[in-house]
């Protein structure tokens, strides 16, 4: 009996994990700039490796971080919420993932019917753990521009300003010969015009992915790409991307980043508030957004690893931690009493899953009071629609609502505030519409039965007559 208390209760004085937040890249891909992108198998086996990494840190009954209470066998959905954009590469990249995080459960999984007999699982009790699609970053791995998979006007628009700098001009002359010597093994998708610091990304990711897939039988000119040139291509790709996704002057460049910090601090707010209803929330986005928030956060200043582009299958967590005793099925401690911590992994460049923790927002210190996390993230974080549309200037689609309602000095739209002229909402002066008829309705049957000397009478009487006189029909 007393096993079985603790078992349930999981009371513990030492450090519990409440909660947690997971961003991650997709795995291994097929190159951007020969579309449509697709997640190869070695892709696959990236994802599901880093998910069975994340069910040994947060859901296996056996680890020290597991999240409090969390399911560890079979996935409880109402505790995990997963999300990727519109897009074949995340979102096969996510499905993968879940395959790690919550394995076939086997017979664990196997249901019992009332009338005693037993349904097995497909698959060895394969889990299927659904995936909800966010609006923005749809199609990402396909563009080879990943601020348009934003839609976000003022972000784009700043973006752009940086092909017009002197730090972009400079590369552009003084990395042109370096461009040129690829151009051999290249030659099939870019022209020469092409060959530039432009387009940084994409020339040093289509040689990434041939370097990775292609044998030099196919293509030759490969083998006189080195190591030192691939290296040289990374560092300018990484400079490229970090500026298109961030500016220390201009902060809606970092839109992607403002939009997940946002999707951040409302998960871990609902974990608290909800007392761990929901444990684990997983999304999964492009690299550019985490360069976004790494800027927003202040991590560049930490380590050299955050001005660069996270590798295949990286990740970042934001962990709802405390000290104090707690319980699996009691209450939450007080928001004294937790913290928030960051980690990160940059996927395949690293020798391992593991997370490693980093300070935010410039402190020193690896763990942040909840109310500074909730302080700091506020600064830069948007939290809804008409926030995003007012900071990225956007007037149509779902911001067309946003801008009426703005103007008119609600925040409620316009269609649910009109009024006929007297002072009632539409929605009440339809209920009245409506009883109205009614009253009408039922006055006409009234009058109808009066004229036609017809009463009302009960069902079974009614029946019984039927039933006399033979007039019963089906």
């Amino acid at each position: 009996m007393l096993l079985a208390l603790a078992a349930t209760i999981q009371l513990s004085s030492a450090e519990t994990i409440l909660g947690a937040y997971v961003f991650h890249r997709h795995g291994d891909r097929t190159a951007k700039s020969t579309p449509p992108s697709s997640l190869t198998d070695l892709g696959y086996v990236e994802v599901n490796g880093h998910g069975s990494y994340y069910n040994s840190r947060y859901i296996a009954n056996s680890s020290a971080a597991r999240i409090l209470g969390i399911e560890s066998d079979v996935v409880k959905l109402s505790q995990l919420a997963v999300s990727s954009p519109s897009d074949n590469v995340l979102q096969n990249s996510a499905a993968g993932w879940l395959q790690g995080l919550y394995p076939p459960a086997g017979y664990a999984s196997n249901q019992t019917l009332r009338n005693g007999s037993k349904v097995e699982s497909p698959l060895n009790g394969f889990q299927l753990i659904p995936i909800s699609i966010t609006s923005t970053n749809g199609g990402s791995e396909n563009s080879q521009w990943l601020q348009g998979a934003t839609n976000c006007q003022n972000a784009e628009s700043s973006s752009n300003d940086f092909f017009n700098s002197d730090l972009f001009n400079s590369y552009q002359s003084s990395s042109l010969d370096l461009y040129r010597s690829v151009s051999p093994a290249v030659n099939g998708t870019f022209n020469e015009s092409q060959l530039t610091f432009k387009n940084a990304y994409t020339i040093w990711d289509l040689l990434n992915v041939a370097l990775i897939h292609n044998s030099t039988d196919s293509n030759p000119a490969l083998a006189d790409v080195s190591t030192d040139t691939m290296h040289q291509l990374f560092l300018l790709a990484n400079i490229h991307e970090y500026n298109l996704a961030y500016n220390s002057t201009d902060a809606v460049r970092a839109i992607s980043g403002a939009v997940l910090a946002g999707q951040v601090l409302t998960a871990l707010n609902s974990t608290i508030t909800g007392n761990g209803k929901s444990k684990l929330n997983v999304q999964f986005g492009a690299y550019g957004t985490f360069l976004s928030y790494f800027g927003l956060a202040g991590l560049p200043p930490t380590n050299a690893i955050f001005t660069g582009i996270p590798d295949y299958a990286s990740s970042m967590a934001w962990e709802l931690v405390t000290n104090a005793t707690v319980s699996a099925n009691g209450d939450f401690p007080s928001t004294s009493d937790i913290s928030v911590r960051f980690l990160f992994n940059n996927g395949t460049s690293s020798s391992s899953a593991d997370l490693t923790p980093y300070a935010l927002f410039g402190g020193s210190s690896i763990e942040i009071p909840w109310d500074d996390f909730v302080s700091q993230t506020q600064k830069f974080a948007v939290t809804d629609q008409q926030q995003w549309c007012s900071l990225c200037g956007n007037t149509d689609g779902a911001c067309a609502s946003n801008t009426t309602s703005s103007g008119s000095g609600s925040s409620t739209p316009a269609a649910a505030s009109s009024s006929n002229g007297s002072g009632i909402s539409t929605a009440v002066a339809g209920v009245i519409g409506a009883m109205v008829t009614l009253g009408v309705i039922l006055g006409l049957e009234a009058l109808i039965l009066l004229l036609g000397g017809l009463r009302l009478v009960k069902k079974g009487a009614s029946a019984a007559a039927l039933s006399t006189n033979g007039a019963a029909e089906k």
